[in-house]
């Protein structure tokens, strides 16, 4: 492979090898001047994995080439500095996604190498590819359009046949896979995160800044007890380790992350369920909060009903067409008997004198009368 394409896959054994060629030193890395430009190339690309897609453009020359490739390196010590496990996943993601722009626009002998690559066995014929059916399930697995499911595809000889751009979809899988699994760094050296630590904090304050940005529709607080009936049961269900379906479970997440909560705390609530598995609910989590670029609402009423999720329906919900909807007005409703509340008391305090105002009118009067 070239030495561009390898900067354009940085992540693949190649690469890893070229750059291992160089004889570069993780000093020289770190503080010669003539990889300034990776350097701040790594920490753009770890920031711009924070919006979701890390920009390539075309490169030209051998020191733009360079900085590229190593600029690779160089954003994986970031991101293994900042060691947080949503992060890793949203930064590999976008790596994967990077690649994948450039992959489906690849020749189908470019595309069979790659996959070789990844321990995937797979074959070019007819203008379709031939994927050995485990590899298929094991990379299609976290995809949800009912395309992708098995029953939907033709399987001969032991393989799927797909075609070029969804190989190229598969192998993006097998990147963030890939990606992913290469973190955490057991240990990371001390010039390492001594020289990270100042970058490490701003690229903190940012994802911070992106997680709030989650929850779409600002609640306040949030009030499990004003959840409509639907999204109450279903809460019920994940915490006494009942599986839901997973329309519901779709659901459930979107109306959470849409009121506040975050992707950890949702994580957090299916922990208890008989089939947890942390990477793959962590994965569909954080996708359903816009990890891909596009946050989803939850479903309507409409919708609930449709699928048979909306459950024990109440006198409000003859009014309301949308989960969020009966949330926002029961918060409403909540807020305004709270003022009524306040207002009572406050009226009454006025009325038998002011509180502690009136009682020292009170005394003062008192002694007057003596």
């Amino acid at each position: 492979m070239q030495a561009e394409k390898l900067a354009y896959y940085p992540f693949t054994s190649e690469a890893s090898a070229h750059v291992g060629n160089l004889g570069i030193s993780l000093e020289s890395l770190l503080n010669s001047r003539a990889y300034r430009a990776a350097r701040v190339r790594g920490i753009e690309r770890v920031k711009e994995a924070l919006e979701g897609e890390i920009k390539k453009s075309p490169l030209s020359g051998e020191a733009q080439v360079l900085s590229e490739l190593l600029s690779y390196p160089f954003a994986r010590m970031l991101v293994a500095c900042v060691d947080d496990q949503l992060f890793t996943r949203r930064y590999a993601l976008a790596e994967a996604k990077s690649a994948y722009a450039f992959l489906r626009n690849e020749t189908p002998d470019f595309l069979l190498e790659f996959g070789d690559d990844f321990g995937i066995s797979a074959d070019f014929q007819d203008s379709y590819f031939g994927m050995h059916f485990t590899d298929y399930i094991r990379f299609s697995n976290s995809l949800k359009d009912p395309s992708w499911k098995l029953t939907n595809r033709q399987l001969r000889a032991g393989k799927i046949k797909i075609t070029k751009e969804e190989f190229a979809r598969l192998l993006e899988e097998a990147i963030r896979e890939r990606i992913e699994q290469s973190f955490p760094i057991p240990e990371i050296p001390p010039e390492v995160s001594s020289f990270c630590a100042p970058y490490v904090a701003g690229i903190k304050e940012q994802f911070e800044v992106q997680k709030k940005k989650f929850g779409a529709t600002d609640f306040g607080a949030v009030e499990p007890e004003l959840f409509p009936p639907c999204i109450a049961h279903a809460l019920a269900n994940v915490q006494g380790g009942v599986n839901l379906a997973h329309s519901m479970r779709f659901a459930m997440t979107s109306f959470l992350l849409n009121v506040g909560m975050s992707v950890d705390e949702i994580l957090n609530l299916f922990n208890v369920s008989p089939d947890f598995d942390t990477e793959k609910t962590l994965y569909q989590i954080e996708h359903i909060a816009g990890s891909t670029g596009n946050a989803y609402k939850p479903p309507a009423c409409d919708t609930m009903r449709t699928y048979g999720n909306c459950v024990g329906k109440d006198r409000l919900c003859e009014k309301i067409s949308h989960p969020l909807g009966y949330y926002e007005r029961r918060v409403f409703i909540k807020n305004k008997e709270k003022e009524q509340t306040e207002g009572a008391k406050q009226k009454k305090n006025e009325e038998s004198g002011g509180g502690e105002k009136g009682n020292e009118n009170e005394i003062k009067e008192k002694k007057g009368n003596n």
